[in-house]
């Protein structure tokens, strides 16, 4: 199967080496040509990685590690059970398969012709383990309430029911015709010696035995759940940890002669599952309810490190933790699909037990591994597929069954069989390519409506090979009978224009034709495609002051420059540098408003957007501009530019600078009103009233553009005292204040009133108290 393509490959090598610079110069022009078509926004969907393409579906096509595409390896319906899965296979002798399905508990064998009989039908609606010993007896372990069968001549007769096992998942025959029996929910193995006679091998304390094998040196393998932990046992009682994974069940386990050991664990937990689907199948006889293990497994005084010898736990040590441990009798729910989590892994053991991560995946269960002399080879759950992993630890997606699973892997006589979920059959799968085979990509979503350019794409070809590209395209995320048919064939791989119409999602299909053995290789595809411009976004428009420091006239500068100096003496004289005697000093503003308009605005496709800001005035009816062509998300100016009221801001946001004026869109948001107060209140000073050390005052504050918003005054440059309005309540543009004054120490006194509006302008006035 390793030399699959191997053959077209080095026949089209050469001539595709000689070709390579032609087709590349030939790849470029064609974008080059679609950038002229389709102007400054055209996009290019490019697919040439094994990243890229394993996302696509795969029929009779296989994908290398390096991201080529060839026809796969020839795969041929041997068995269709009709059954709901294949749990299990085991050979016989002259290339005869025993099968053993679920959910109606049938044993089937085939021949190699593909000739099948029934062979068995269980009492119970499951047989997950199938095997034979060295002799080519069959045995079929049921579930639930798990017995052990011996089947020959088409008669079964009980063989073994291990005490209290509710389920066996694991059948393995070791020698001297020893078999060896992996249960669940006690998580126990059982040797047999013969017909009612086996003993309890070893007690894991696991919940399940998952996974039985014997290595060439006689021992046993054994593969748990739920703490995914790798026993070698070597005797009676007599454990060493291999490997304790992070993922919790053990599935399949491949001794090889060297001593090293393939394992694929998984997070999916496929013991779990199985128990659902005998739960469901047994609802409708009679609704037998699946009881799990408890909640926690926990093995006291048990060390878990690779090498660590394990002493199993005694019946009395278990019911103790039974006493500690309350158990949980629950139906199984199906374990969440975590996003992000690792799911499956496929381990290498090597003889000096280190480990080593062959394949991992957050997507894929893998269920079942089978070792060749060239590669190892996988299956999962994604759509049956079949994965084979090479020395050098490069991945190659050999094909894709598009059944629910692959459960099984086994040789045959060169080739190798799939069995498989859902359809329950068994394929086989010979080493030279198919003859056709296809491939569908991953839908593509432009973000928005599109308008498709030409698809190009570069390929080794050879005589009596042939590619065929057709594209559709829709509206919907998923394919459906809303979106178009398959175009009519695409034949020019530099650039054949896409028929299908305009729309947001688009997806290819290659159809691949081979012949005598030799596939063509298909290494790259691009679609180009322009993009409906959408039109930007503005989100808000914020509008505030912000204090800026006021340069003085050229006269104050002079003045700072060339400051003068009072000097005071013992006598009362002054000196002054100055001849022009004592100037007053002015304490000018040391700040001035400005006003900042700043706005949030965004462009769904990423072009960069130029900004024209607008005002106009509550009284007015013509947008002026403030200023133009702004990249920045704000602009700042002099709040005194602005007479006193309220005013609109309108922010225009265009993509012109990067798109055609056909083409190009724009947005426009327009502030809240926004009120600009720069003239402080007018304070009026009424009736001044003395009597004895008591004083009173009346005065008016009045502002032309805002509400009042507070009034204060001050004794003698004192802390600010705050007043109410004579009606209670400062809220109008005009208010009445009184101030009382008592017990004034005699003499001259300076009240200071201050009132303040709505945008902290503040106008004051003096009375002077005698």
């Amino acid at each position: 199967m390793s030399r699959v393509g191997e053959g077209g490959r080095s026949r089209g090598g050469e001539r595709a080496r000689g070709r390579a610079g032609e087709l590349l110069l030939r790849f470029f022009l064609v974008l080059l040509a679609a950038s002229c078509a389709f102007a400054s926004g055209t996009t290019a969907w490019e697919m040439n990685t094994y990243t890229d393409f394993i996302r696509g579906q795969f029929q009779g096509v296989s994908l290398s590690r390096d991201g080529r595409l060839t026809l796969a390896p020839r795969m041929d319906t041997l068995f269709s059970s009709d059954q709901a899965v294949v749990w299990s296979v085991a050979q016989g002798a002259n290339g005869v398969l025993y099968v053993a399905t679920g959910h109606r508990g049938r044993v089937y064998q085939v021949d190699p012709s593909g000739k099948s009989s029934l062979l068995w039908t269980a009492e119970q609606p499951e047989v997950f383990a199938i095997a034979t010993d060295s002799r080519g007896v069959l045995y079929a372990a049921t579930s639930p309430d798990g017995k052990v069968y011996r089947i020959e001549n088409g008669k079964a007769t009980e063989y073994f029911a291990p005490p209290k096992a509710r389920y066996i998942w694991a059948l393995a025959a070791g020698p001297a015709g020893a078999l060896y029996v992996g249960t669940g929910d006690q998580g126990r193995i059982y040797r047999v010696e013969s017909a009612g006679k086996g003993e309890l091998y070893y007690d894991t304390g696991q919940s399940h035995v998952t996974g039985l094998a014997v290595d060439s040196q006689g021992r046993l393998l054994a593969g748990t759940e739920p703490n995914g932990i790798l026993y070698r046992v070597t005797a009676k009682d007599k454990a060493f940890v291999l490997y304790d994974a992070s993922l919790p069940e053990i599935r399949a386990i491949i001794p090889e002669a060297d001593g090293s050991v393939y394992v694929a664990a998984l997070g999916g937990s496929l013991a779990k599952r199985a128990q659902l689907a005998t739960q469901a199948s047994q609802a409708g006889v009679g609704g037998i309810t699946v009881q799990s293990a408890p909640a926690s497994i926990t093995v006291e005084a048990q060390n878990t490190e690779p090498g660590a010898e394990i002493k199993p736990q005694t019946d009395a040590s278990r019911q103790t933790q039974s006493a500690a441990t309350p158990q949980v009798t629950t139906q199984f729910t199906p374990t969440p699909d975590l996003s992000g989590v690792e799911r499956s892994a496929v381990y290498k053991i090597n003889p000096d037990n280190t480990v080593e991560t062959l394949w991992s995946s957050k997507e894929e269960n893998v269920y079942d591994l089978l070792a060749l002399p060239n590669q190892l080879l996988f299956s999962t759950d994604s759509n049956g597929r079949i994965y084979g992993l090479s020395h050098d630890r490069k991945v190659t997606l050999v094909l894709q069954t598009n059944e629910g699973e692959a459960t099984r892997l086994l040789p045959s006589a060169g080739s190798v069989l799939v069995a498989t979920g859902d359809m329950g059959r068994i394929y086989r799968v010979g080493e030279g390519p198919g003859a056709a085979g296809s491939y569908e990509s991953p839908v593509h979503d432009a973000g928005t409506a599109a308008r498709w350019g030409s698809l190009s794409w570069r390929a080794d070809m050879v005589p009596s090979t042939s590619l065929m590209f057709r594209t559709r395209a829709g509206n919907s995320a998923k394919p459906d009978k809303t979106w178009s048919d398959w175009s009519p064939p695409l034949k020019d791989a530099a650039a054949s224009s896409i028929t299908s119409p305009n729309a947001r999602y688009i997806q290819w299909r290659v159809e691949f034709s081979g012949s005598g053995g030799v596939t063509p290789v298909l290494d790259n595809v691009t679609l180009a495609y322009l993009p409906q411009n959408s039109p930007p976004v503005l989100k808000s428009i914020n509008v505030t002051l912000q204090m800026a420091a006021v340069l003085g006239s050229k006269a104050s500068q002079q003045q700072s420059l060339s400051p003068y100096t009072v000097t005071v003496s013992d006598t009362g004289d002054t000196s002054s540098s100055s001849p022009a005697g004592t100037p007053t000093q002015t304490l000018s503003r040391a700040a001035a408003q400005q006003i900042v308009v700043s706005w949030q605005a965004e462009d769904p496709d990423g072009d960069r957007l130029v900004y024209n800001l607008y005002f106009r005035g509550e009284d007015e009816h013509q947008w002026k501009l403030l200023k133009g062509g702004l990249h920045d998300n704000a602009f700042t100016f002099d709040g005194d530019v602005l007479a006193d009221g309220k005013y609109y801001f309108r922010v225009v946001a265009s993509d012109n600078e990067v798109n055609p004026p056909s083409t190009a869109r724009d947005a426009e948001l327009t502030s809240s009103p926004v009120l600009i107060d720069n003239t402080p209140p007018v304070v009026t000073i009424g009736a001044v009233r003395h009597s004895g050390s008591a004083a009173t005052i009346e005065f008016e504050g009045a502002d032309a553009a805002s509400q009042l918003r507070r009034c204060e005054y001050s004794l003698d440059a004192a802390g600010w005292v705050p007043m109410e309005a004579a009606d209670g309540v400062i809220d109008s543009q005009r208010e009445k204040f009184v101030i009382s004054l008592d017990k004034l120490s005699p003499g001259e006194h300076l009240v200071v009133i201050r009132v303040l509006d709505s945008a902290n302008n503040a106008g004051l006035a003096k009375v002077v108290l005698h």
